[in-house]
């Protein structure tokens, strides 16, 4: 998608409609069918026009950067309450519940070393501001991602856009601690819960059934919180459960299975890469997901462009949505025009009469 460095006009951009138009469908049910095999259609080849595969391998290493400094995050803060092994355990069966083996036996060790490591005083806080700083580069690297999903340029100025992935990534990292609490803590606390109101065991057999929604929906939140924050555009409203979130999720274990049945069943991965084999497979298997969440991502701004083609709006060519901040945008289009002003002035000092 081609960028270009011109002033920004609002007028012309069409992005000062307001965030909802009243006649845009606020059901899925509104939505008509033709709108619906548009929508679908538009997601799919904007998937491909948008270069998404290479945006996931972008965030794949983001991702691998972020990873590990998440995870000391999130144990950090499981190790206050004596929970980091349990906590790790967890982590473990839930990656290998969907996640190839080699995949769980390339993660587990550094996974177990950061469960283990000490947290205490200064340098616990030191380790903890250090980790959700490098965790928010994932954070970032999406955003850029949703940009281009949505056809804007950055116009957040940094001061205002890494307070706000660093917002992000906090409330992912408490989000992912509370799931882990939930894992490890709940049953022994659901059990005694039972045994005081007269349930017993069948309030621990409740709980572990109903734990696995609470727990998707945590994880469709995530989703959807950087579906939001993501983009410089002004969404509409937040809503906790993103349908582009729940696709993502459906697509991701999915992928995630049919990956892991090729692994075990067909690859030569091991023969191929020897000791380096896990690695190969855990590096794919993050392209998979960060895939995942860009087809979703993709299915939730055809769906804003659906609802609005449906109002009436003029959204063939670009989502009908205002701009967040365009200070960044403005600051680039004058530095262009300067430079495009001293290159002319060093062209025609250079120059002579015909070639002016």
């Amino acid at each position: 998608m081609t960028r270009t460095h011109t002033a920004p006009n609002r007028d012309d951009d069409a992005r000062t409609t307001a965030p909802e138009h009243p006649r845009e469908p606020d059901s899925p049910t509104d939505i008509r069918r033709p709108s619906w095999a548009f929508v679908l259609r538009k997601s799919i080849r904007e998937f491909s026009t948008d270069q998404c595969p290479d945006l996931a391998a972008s965030l794949t290493y983001y991702s691998v950067l972020a990873l590990f400094p998440g995870l000391m995050a999130v144990f950090s803060l499981l190790g206050l309450v004596g929970q980091g092994d349990e906590a790790a355990g967890a982590v473990l069966s839930i990656i290998g519940s969907f996640a190839p083996q080699d995949t769980v036996d390339t993660v587990r060790e550094p996974i177990e070393e950061i469960a283990n490591s000490p947290a205490a005083g200064f340098a616990f806080v030191t380790g903890l501001v250090l980790a959700v700083w490098s965790a928010s580069g994932y954070v970032g690297g999406f955003s850029r991602a949703m940009n281009r999903i949505y056809d804007v340029e950055e116009g957040r100025p940094f001061w205002k856009l890494k307070p706000l992935q660093l917002l992000v990534t906090v409330i992912a990292v408490a989000s992912l601690a509370v799931a882990a609490v939930l894992l490890v803590v709940s049953g022994p606390v659901a059990k005694a819960i039972g045994d005081v109101i007269g349930l017993g065991d069948a309030a621990l057999l409740a709980w572990s059934i109903g734990k696995w929604p609470v727990l998707a929906f945590i994880v469709v939140f995530l989703i959807a919180l950087l579906y939001y924050t993501g983009p410089n555009v002004q969404q509409p409203r937040f809503r906790w459960i993103s349908m582009g979130a729940v696709l993502a999720i459906v697509i991701l274990v999915i992928a995630s299975l049919g990956f892991a049945f090729y692994v075990a069943n067909f690859s030569n991965y091991e023969r191929t890469y020897g000791s380096l084999a896990g690695v190969i497979v855990f590096l794919l298997w993050l392209w998979i997901a960060n895939m995942a969440l860009l087809v979703g991502a993709e299915f939730d701004a055809e769906l804003e462009r659906g609802r609005q083609l449906q109002a009436g709006l003029p959204a063939e060519e670009r989502i009908q949505l205002p701009l967040r901040d365009g200070t960044r945008i403005d600051k680039e289009a004058e530095r262009h025009r300067k430079d495009l002003a001293k290159a002319r002035d060093i062209r025609l000092e250079h120059s002579d009469d015909e070639t002016r």
